[in-house]
């Protein structure tokens, strides 16, 4: 897994994680589980408070203090992959010029979707996570403007299949489009809708949830709403999966 350095990204500065705080992140990311998991397009509530209390009191009148993560956004429905009624939900926080999250892309990700999304078994949710800069910001939009035409996961699976023939341009229009092209897209739409203020300011709000949560780098995962970090061996992500699909019943 990539962490996140010290140096400044584009508009942001991500501050670098050391041990304890990695331990910090995935509290707060088991924090919101409850915000994580919800997906429609509509207004999202903000996550349940947390019952659990480090310090129990033994006075049953007692109130545990009230734990909350920040508002997930909404996720758009070509963001998602899946069975809406798959008992289990993985959410995914990438960069497209990550490369531990390209290893996941070409390896993992495929023998996920063959052996559990499309047997009903599991939702993929995706979010954008573009901690490398703003090359990384232009590539999230621009996979958002293809899933405009049902290519997102494709036109993602591309951007990872060959980085330099868009990172080599700085993730400029053209080198985008050429991507689009490639897929077969119609690209005076795909080009309209790069310059759509909707769609950059989505991949900001997804940035801006990752960075709220203390997501320390990526690939970085929730699986049934536990925080799961890395391009991991296969074996390890069945392994969850079915451990919370058991759970579920």
């Amino acid at each position: 897994m990539t962490g996140a350095g010290t140096e400044a990204t584009g508009t942001r500065r991500v501050p670098r994680l050391g041990r304890t705080a990695l331990v910090v992140a995935a509290a707060l990311l088991l924090i919101a589980v409850a915000a994580l998991v919800r997906t429609t397009t509509g207004p999202d509530t903000a996550p349940e408070a947390s019952t659990a209390s480090p310090n129990p009191s033994p006075s049953a009148s007692s109130s545990p203090p009230e734990l909350q993560g920040p508002t997930p956004p909404p996720v758009e429905p070509e963001l998602m992959r899946g069975s809406d009624d798959a008992p289990v939900t993985m959410v995914i926080f990438s960069d497209y010029q990550c490369p531990y999250c390209a290893e996941f892309s070409q390896d993992q990700q495929p023998q996920l979707v063959r052996d559990y999304v499309e047997t009903g078994r599991l939702r993929l949710v995706w979010r954008d996570y573009p901690y490398y800069g703003e090359a990384s910001e232009r590539a999230a939009v621009a996979a958002r403007a293809a899933g405009r035409q049902g290519a997102f996961w494709d036109y993602a699976d591309a951007l990872y299949a060959a980085p330099t023939t868009w990172t080599a341009e700085d993730a400029s229009d053209e080198a985008l489009t050429r991507v689009a092209a490639d897929l077969g897209l119609d690209t005076d739409r795909f080009g309209k809708d790069m310059d759509d203020p909707a769609l950059s300011k989505a991949v900001e709000e997804d940035m801006d949830f990752a960075l709220g949560l203390g997501v320390p780098g990526t690939p970085a995962f929730l699986i049934g709403g536990e925080a799961f970090f890395g391009a991991q061996p296969i074996e390890e992500f069945e392994e969850r999966i079915e451990e919370v699909e058991d759970q579920a019943g």
